[in-house]
């Protein structure tokens, strides 16, 4: 196992352009003074079907292209690099290293790019070569491997080779909790396992919020459920691949950070507020994008996840039109108590987590007060209606049932300084507590 930090400078961007399923190479990333910089290749610049990898941000412009202001690489670069779990795996890799020790290493993101796995999400990848597309792909392994696999990543024990392969495939995709890459030939899946840090089923509150969240008529990513070596493991399906014949089209996505050009540095100023002013000007279909971004807020309050940051949002990119893409990581958080607020701000810098801070905002999605009012009521009764069978499903204890009603699911504060003819969902909210529990 190396112990060298590798000094990569340059990074060769590969993309997959829409319907096909064959990558060609883009452009080069040079690293300079803890910058990174992004130009297109001649070639690519000439291909007739070649699309801006996102615009504003990188139009399909000759020379080194600038950056946006406050960036420190374009950030729908970023948006297809590791994030904190696929971090730790790499660092398991190639140094035997816990990712808590991450900090004593100076690491440039080409590092992360060119050590990730090649199945990342959206339509990117990242090669040493210009000329030639050598994926970095998995090795055969189980998912009762995979998890054990997970588990030692956690501990800091180094992996076998095989292993590290299998686990590396996944190190691309984004988020914090241990998870793998799953493909069965017809389908691919994201496999979120159990951290040693849980005090909880956060499998399980996972797979209930996003099946409830789809019976609230929001569009998210189906998931499933499954047991290996004794263990919860959610599956979510993946929506930036399309199978076509034998081979897989990528779809371009960028997440909400990049649409409102902001780095992680940046994100507590991510507002759903501006990003429904982005819908309203550059996405497809913006009254029903907005109703649909609307609901999603409304139902991350209602089911306790705080966690929606602007890199759990994101956005179909096709070179010239924006589409949002299925909701995902609909995750309820721990909650000791009941004030609690979003990690993006709804509007204005209002981020509490009640219902009363969407009314406010509905004008800002095309939505009357009463047509808010409605959307809510609809979501309480599918939740309360929807709740008994969708435990019964994830096999929920009834220690866990009393753990999450009440206190993620239909926490009180969510209700609290409703006004006017808001005032009927605080009796609403309240009444479906006592009935489900009872």
């Amino acid at each position: 196992m190396s112990s060298r930090v590798p000094a990569y400078d340059e990074a060769y961007v590969w993309v997959w352009l829409p319907d096909k399923t064959e990558p060609v190479v883009a452009g080069r990333l040079h690293a300079d003074g803890g910058l990174i910089h992004f130009n297109y290749g001649r070639s690519y610049r000439a291909l007739r079907e070649a699309i801006p990898l996102y615009l504003p941000e990188l139009p399909l412009d000759a020379g080194e292209l600038p950056l946006l202001p406050g960036l420190t690489m374009p950030g729908c670069i970023r948006d297809a690099a590791p994030d904190a779990w696929g971090r730790r795996v790499i660092l398991n890799r190639k140094f035997g290293m816990r990712g808590d020790e991450i900090a004593r290493l100076d690491l440039s993101e080409l590092t992360f790019l060119l050590e990730s796995g090649s199945d990342r999400t959206g339509a990117l990848d990242f090669q040493f070569s210009a000329t030639k597309y050598e994926p970095r792909l998995p090795a055969h392994a189980t998912l009762e491997e995979l998890v054990c696999a997970a588990e030692h990543v956690e501990q800091g024990i180094p992996l076998t080779p095989e292993l590290d392969q299998a686990l590396n495939h996944g190190s691309s995709i984004g988020g914090a909790r241990p998870k793998a890459l799953i493909d069965d030939g017809a389908a691919k899946h994201i496999a979120k396992f159990p951290s040693a840090t849980d005090l909880y089923g956060v499998v399980k509150s996972e797979f209930i919020a996003m099946r409830l969240a789809t019976l609230c008529g929001i569009k998210a990513a189906p998931v499933s459920l499954v047991r290996a070596a004794g263990k919860d493991v959610l599956l979510i399906e993946r929506f930036d691949r399309i199978r076509t014949g034998g081979a897989w089209q990528r779809k371009s996505m960028v997440s909400a950070l990049t649409l409102l050009a902001l780095d992680e540095m940046m994100a507590r100023y991510a507002s759903y507020q501006d990003l429904a002013e982005i819908i309203r000007h550059r996405f497809t279909a913006p009254t029903e994008t907005l109703r649909e971004l609307f609901a999603r807020i409304v139902f991350n309050i209602l089911c306790g996840n705080t966690d929606d940051h602007a890199r759990n949002h994101a956005a179909f990119w096709d070179g010239s039109n924006l589409t949002l893409t299925p909701a995902y990581d609909i995750c309820p958080q721990t909650r000791s108590g009941q004030e609690a607020s979003q990690a993006m701000l709804i509007s204005g810098n209002n981020r509490m987590s009640r219902i009363a801070s969407c009314l406010d905002a509905a004008h800002h999605f095309l939505l009357s007060k009463a047509q808010a009012i409605t959307l809510v009521e609809h979501q309480l009764r599918s939740i309360a209606d929807n709740w008994p069978g969708t435990c019964e499903e994830a096999r929920l204890s009834d220690i866990d049932r009393n753990l999450f009603w009440g206190r993620q699911f239909l926490n009180p504060y969510a209700f609290t300084e409703l006004t006017g003819s808001a005032k009927g969902l605080h009796a609403l909210a309240k009444e479906i507590r006592a009935r489900v529990r009872a």
